[in-house]
């Protein structure tokens, strides 16, 4: 597991027969007050942008690129305004215990899942650069088995702050 100083922001590979609900994320963080969020959905060119900067990173390793994925999108939309709302950056979901049980709910039946997440008042460049610098959010990025992408973010309730999910998934 790995944490951006700056973002503090931490990346779990999750499969989808990981156990069903932790009692607590260790690496959650509470990053401002809960309240009201401005909840966002991803733009197929926001979504593309996020594909193509992972597979340069991929590339760099000889690994084949992933897609980007609109069902995927809406779903680590949904966790990154399910943040943004909770002002808390964890990969536990308020009804979820992750995002192997976050795909499964949306209809996607994942080989493997797995998710960055972050929060803080960058842009999605910002995000992107950071997770790839950082070596266990690279580690998610890196998997082998992923084919498919989807990012999704939402800003908190201070107005600044902007809670970000990708989901890195193959499907059976």
């Amino acid at each position: 597991m790995g944490c951006l100083v700056l973002l503090t922001a931490c990346a779990k590979t999750t499969s989808y027969t990981s156990t069903k609900s932790p009692v607590r994320d260790p690496y959650a963080v509470q990053a401002i007050a809960p309240g009201d969020a401005t909840c966002l959905k991803t733009s197929t060119a926001e979504n593309r942008h996020g594909a193509r900067a992972t597979n340069a990173m991929r590339s760099r390793a000889g690994l084949p690129p992933v897609r980007a994925n609109t069902l995927l999108a809406k779903v680590a939309a949904a966790h990154a305004c399910d943040m943004a709302k909770r002002g808390r950056m964890t990969h536990l979901g308020t009804r979820t215990s992750g995002p192997g049980e976050r795909v499964k709910r949306a209809g996607y039946r994942p080989m493997v899942t797995a998710e960055n997440i972050a929060a803080g008042p960058f842009s999605q460049p910002r995000v992107l650069r950071e997770w790839n610098i950082s070596s266990g959010h690279r580690d998610n990025i890196m998997i082998p088995q992923v084919s498919e992408y989807g990012i999704g973010r939402a800003i908190g309730s201070d107005g600044r702050t902007r809670f970000w999910t990708a989901v890195y998934a193959a499907p059976k």
